[in-house]
């Protein structure tokens, strides 16, 4: 899911296409999770939470290994829907799963910490993953398309792993009333006058506004901006993806003894202050730096590595949010 910015990066060189073409790669992911979140949320425990989960991950292990085999534009954006929509699946289920196998609110929102921590080590790797099928002498190269064929085959495995797991669903089959999905599903539209509920949905848009925003265009402004290499800029990028892993796992220990609000407010300030401070280092850099592309690690601007670290003080927030509202 989280590759789309370094794809971002390659399709404009693979595909000779500009950023704002490419950049609708963003709404195709996201719509596909809203879309999907909104259509299937009210009945998902009674299709079941793994069934849900083996229906993605099978749908998305074809799609990977269909993707080496297509070169456009259409198909980049038909897979980031894909994606979006199993990521939908997947994430109201595991959501609902947590539920089951937690005992109390501090639990739940410490181990909720936990799961998008390691969500976020899925996203370091593939700063590596993808650099190892890049043509490094030959940017405009479709080369790394083959990467679909490794990311299919972690798909298949976690859909076989995912098989012979047991999970006990019964709790949350347990009191489900005998009405149908049309009901259901106008139960959900009650919610929307709940005002807890609609101060959850501003602020996790304004926190996926904020993240994906910096997160999908890292590579291309390291590229563009701070003059690394493509691959140098696929690869500095991992350190806001791990920034965020750790500080979601920081945030799962801490969380277990601190108020959660008072931890949200104290991250939120620290990471405007980053941007404050931020944004003019770069500036200077830009002003005085006239030498060609940066290859080298030991070439890395110093700013190149602090910025990224708004991911440690935003990491916390949304699983925090999330696990108060369920």
């Amino acid at each position: 899911l989280n590759s789309v910015g370094t794809v971002i990066l390659l399709v404009q060189t693979s595909f000779d296409v500009t950023k704002s073409q490419v950049a609708v790669l963003e709404p195709f992911k996201d719509m596909s999770i809203a879309i999907v979140s909104f259509l299937v949320t009210s009945f998902i425990t009674r299709i079941g939470y793994k069934k849900a989960m083996l229906i993605a991950l099978g749908f998305i292990t074809i799609v990977c290994f269909i993707m080496p085999f297509t070169n456009s534009l259409l198909m980049v954006e038909l897979l980031f829907a894909s994606i979006g929509s199993s990521f939908a699946l997947i994430k109201m289920s595991v959501y609902g799963s947590i539920g089951l196998i937690t005992k109390n609110d501090k639990e739940h929102i410490s181990f909720m910490n936990f799961i998008e921590s390691f969500f976020g080590v899925g996203i370091v790797v593939s700063y590596f993953i993808f650099p190892l099928f890049i043509d490094k002498d030959n940017p405009a190269s479709t080369d790394w398309l083959n990467v679909y064929y490794l990311l299919g085959g972690i798909a298949l495995a976690a859909f076989l792993l995912l098989l012979v797991s047991p999970l006990d669903e019964s709790a949350s089959k347990s009191n489900l009333p005998p009405e149908n999905m049309l009901k259901d599903f106008g139960k959900m539209f009650r919610l929307l006058i709940v005002p807890l509920v609609l101060v959850f949905i501003f602020c996790a848009f304004f926190y996926v506004l904020l993240e994906q925003s910096i997160m999908s265009w890292l590579p291309t402004f390291n590229n563009d901006v701070l003059k690394l290499s493509q691959v140098l800029s696929i690869q500095m990028a991992s350190i806001l993806a791990g920034s965020i892993a750790l500080g979601r796992f920081l945030a799962g220990i801490a969380l277990q003894k601190l108020n959660w609000l008072a931890v949200l407010v104290t991250c939120l300030l620290c990471a405007g202050a980053l941007v404050i401070f931020g944004m003019p280092a770069i500036k200077e850099f830009l002003a005085n730096y006239k030498g060609s592309r940066i290859t080298e690690l030991k070439d890395v601007p110093l700013i190149a590595y602090v910025f990224p670290l708004i991911g440690l003080v935003l990491a916390p927030i949304y699983p925090a949010i999330n696990s108060v509202i369920l």
